[in-house]
Parts: C-alpha cells; sequence; structure tokens
C-alpha cells in the first residue's frame, strides 16, 4: 500500500479520492490528473520550438535494450502534411492519440475539403483527453503531446495536457530534461530566428538536458517550413550535420 502522494503522507482519508478520476478531494484536487502529469515529468525529453519560418520538434530517444533498432522507434510522429508530434509520457498512450489525431486530421480534409488548423486538431485531441478525467473506472492519459504544423494562420505550436487543457507556445521542454532545456530556450530563443538556427537551439536544449552522449540515432528532428507548408522529419545525414554545427 502507497503510503505517499505526491511526496505527501497519504491518510486513509485522502486514499479514496485518490482511487478515482471521478471524485475530487476536499481541497479541490484530482489526484489521478496529478499522477497523468508525474508521468509526463519522468519521461522522455521532447523540445518544440516556433518562429516565423516554421516549427522545429526535437525529442530524444534513449536505447532500453542492447539490441534495440533505435531507427525503428518513433518520438516524433507525422500527423498530417502539415502537422507533426510528439508524446511525452507512457509511450502507449501518446500512440493511441496520434492516431486518434490523424483520423481527425482525415476526416476534416474529406468532409470540407481543406486542412485542418492545428489548434483545431490539438481542441479535438483535448476534448478526448478531458473525458477520462470525469468518469469512474478510467484513468487520465498519462502523456502531454507537442502538436507543431503550419496552416493557413502560419506557424503554430500547442501542448496538449493530461488534463484536457491546451496552451500555446513559442516554445516549450517537456520531459525529465525541461528543466535544463528550458534555461537555454529563455536565454537563447528569439522570434527571428532562421529555421536551422530554431533547430540548432532545440538541440542545445536538448543536449543541455540529458546525460547520455546524443548522436544522429538517438535524435528526432521534425521541421514544418511555412515556405512549403509540409511537416517532414529529417534523416540520418541531414541529423550528422546538425549535431557537428552543435
Amino acid at each position: 500500500m502507497r503510503e505517499l502522494v505526491l511526496g505527501f503522507p497519504q491518510s486513509p482519508m485522502v486514499m479514496g479520492y485518490d482511487r478515482s478520476t471521478a471524485m475530487f478531494s476536499p481541497d479541490g484536487r484530482l489526484f489521478q490528473v496529478e499522477y497523468a502529469f508525474e508521468a509526463v515529468r519522468r519521461g522522455w525529453t521532447a523540445i518544440g520550438v516556433r518562429v516565423r519560418e516554421g516549427v522545429v520538434l526535437v525529442a530524444e530517444k534513449r536505447k532500453t535494450a542492447p539490441l534495440a533498432d533505435m531507427e525503428q522507434m518513433e518520438k516524433i510522429m507525422r500527423v498530417d502534411e502539415h502537422i507533426g508530434a510528439s508524446s511525452v509520457g507512457l509511450g502507449g498512450d501518446g500512440r493511441i492519440l496520434i492516431d486518434y489525431a490523424r483520423l481527425v486530421a482525415i476526416r476534416h480534409k474529406l468532409l470540407y475539403g481543406e486542412k485542418i488548423t492545428v489548434e483545431y486538431l490539438t481542441r479535438q485531441v483535448c476534448d478526448v483527453m478531458q473525458s477520462y478525467t470525469q468518469f469512474g473506472g478510467v484513468r487520465p492519459f498519462g502523456v502531454a503531446i507537442i502538436i507543431g504544423g503550419v496552416d493557413d494562420n502560419g506557424p503554430a505550436l500547442y501542448v496538449a495536457e493530461p488534463s484536457g487543457q491546451y496552451f500555446g507556445y513559442k516554445a516549450v521542454a517537456l520531459g525529465s530534461g525541461s528543466g535544463p532545456a528550458y534555461e537555454v530556450l529563455e536565454k537563447e530563443y528569439r522570434e527571428d530566428l532562421s529555421l536551422e538556427d530554431a533547430i540548432l537551439l532545440a538541440l542545445r536544449a536538448l543536449m543541455k538536458s540529458t546525460e547520455q552522449k546524443p548522436g544522429p540515432e538517438l535524435i528526432e528532428i521534425g521541421v514544418a517550413d511555412v515556405k512549403t507548408g509540409v511537416f517532414r522529419k529529417l534523416g540520418r545525414e541531414e541529423r550528422e550535420k546538425l549535431l557537428a554545427k552543435v
């Protein structure tokens, strides 16, 4: 039996509120939602940067087994031709939500004949995440998702949180290394950075936040360019060249 709730002593009364998302504690807290945020804080680091020329997503991968094929492990995924996403927290939860986002995007295109906006897609994902915070017998998604892309409104970067809330960002870092990464982002971020400089900034922030030696097989980079209106993931050779510059 656990004796701590987020570092605080757990009384028998608190344990009742601890077991359900459908019950508030007397001080207005939903412990299950707070646990989901803790899963995000323990996840592998991911960073998003938005500049005038587009949006950059950078994520780290950690070798979980000696024979693991790291090139087959995806931390950044393409949602639509103009949008990408990276999940931080429980990988299975992130995969399900990103698959749902892909379904929402293709349905929108078939129904309205136009590309979905980044904000509307984020809101649809957050609607599902929020619904899992208000019913008994289910748990919140233990994942936050950085969603970035370009649409008719320009470049956009959002974070969908386990509570079902979402916020727009100029630059953001999530996961276990978010603290050191934020220090770099806050000091060096400028809106007038070029797209390549934004990638290098995100890589410097990621290197500050991780203890492992970064290599092209342990880093993923996704870029949404305003000029092309397309989100794409950089290949191994491109990642090697950028890491050499850093």
